[in-house]
């Protein structure tokens, strides 16, 4: 979760202040009730004949800091150590928020947020606004773009509007020598819990979390992994044998149960789609499962995915329904 001087800015936000579908443009349905892909209005700048937009011979970071609406965001870069890397060849999108959107966060959090303790909670942030490709307006629609920070902001098209996770797009298509820039009215804020304390708050994964005590490994999955966990539900082990839980829990038996864990953990951080491509993924304790999807239900070996793609600050957790079992 920046062109020279944003000289387009006062008109792109007199033409309604959102990304809004064009005059003529056409949109195409991509299934879901309401939501298009569209064309959208973009900000005038210095043609670029080969984007099919306006470009600057400016990058991300020198586009900022002339602009004038992003000085809360430059001074967070800076702080963040981040200035070179947004300098570098890219190409980027970065969704920035204005100095507005800074203040929606509410008086002291900024100031907190700079402070050198801070700096990798303020990385972590301020990475969740980068895409690492160049998106431009044309080729926007509802969907889900992987970010530098590791999880994926939810874009939403409807009704003329952009929105990107709980933000607006108040400007679009402000294009630099590396990339573009859209700007929003709000800051992204990413999943700051691990995939332990994420299963730990959801409630309904008391056994897996007992267990990954038993075993000794919470500490490794609170780690910066990243991690992928199938993670059986409190229903899914009540389908084994009470006799064979009891028996995992002992001390005598933690290497078994350790192996049994690492089965429902793969190294990296995949989300749903990528699982379904990839067919089969290799599991931190070996053996890999193999995923299939059928008429919109993913199988992950035996068990179904109940929920998918549940972000964590290092990781994604999948629901299943049935415990995994090694051979």
């Amino acid at each position: 979760m920046k062109t020279a001087h944003f000289f387009a800015l006062a008109m792109t936000m007199a033409s309604g202040g959102t990304w809004a579908l064009g005059d003529g443009c056409s949109s195409s349905s991509d299934g879901r009730s309401g939501e298009q892909k569209v064309t959208i209005t973009r900000a005038a700048h210095q043609r670029d004949d080969k984007s099919g937009v306006h470009g600057s011979e400016k990058d991300i970071i020198e586009t900022a800091a002339g602009a004038g609406k992003f000085k809360t965001l430059y001074a967070a870069i800076e702080a963040a150590g981040l200035v070179e890397t947004l300098k570098g060849s890219g190409p980027f999108t970065v969704f920035a928020p204005t100095d507005e959107a800074f203040e929606k966060l509410g008086t002291g959090t900024v100031e907190e947020l700079l402070k050198p303790e801070n700096k990798g909670k303020l990385v972590a942030i301020l990475t969740y606004h980068v895409v690492p490709s160049k998106v431009l307006s044309k080729d926007v629609r509802t969907m889900e773009v992987p970010t530098v920070n590791g999880q994926r902001l939810d874009v939403v098209v409807k009704n003329g509007t952009v929105r990107v996770d709980n933000a607006t797009v108040v400007m679009a298509d402000v294009v630099a020598s590396n990339g573009v820039i859209h700007a929003i009215d709000t800051v992204l804020l990413p999943t700051d819990k691990t995939v332990v304390e994420v299963a730990m708050k959801a409630g309904n994964f008391n056994t897996l979390c007992r267990l990954l005590k038993a075993a000794d490994w919470v500490e490794p999955l609170n780690g910066a992994g990243p991690f992928t966990v199938f993670a059986p539900t409190d229903e899914a082990f009540a389908k084994l044998d009470p006799a064979t839980l009891e028996s995992l829990a002992k001390p005598e038996n933690k290497a078994k149960l350790a192996a049994i864990l690492k089965f429902h953990v793969v190294k990296g951080r995949i989300f749903s789609d990528q699982a379904i491509k990839a067919g089969t993924a290799k599991t931190a304790q070996g053996q890999s499962v193999h995923i299939t999807s059928k008429g919109g239900t993913v199988m992950i070996d035996g068990a179904t995915v109940v929920k998918a793609d549940v972000e964590a600050s290092n990781g994604v957790i999948h629901v299943i329904d049935t415990v995994l079992l090694p051979n």
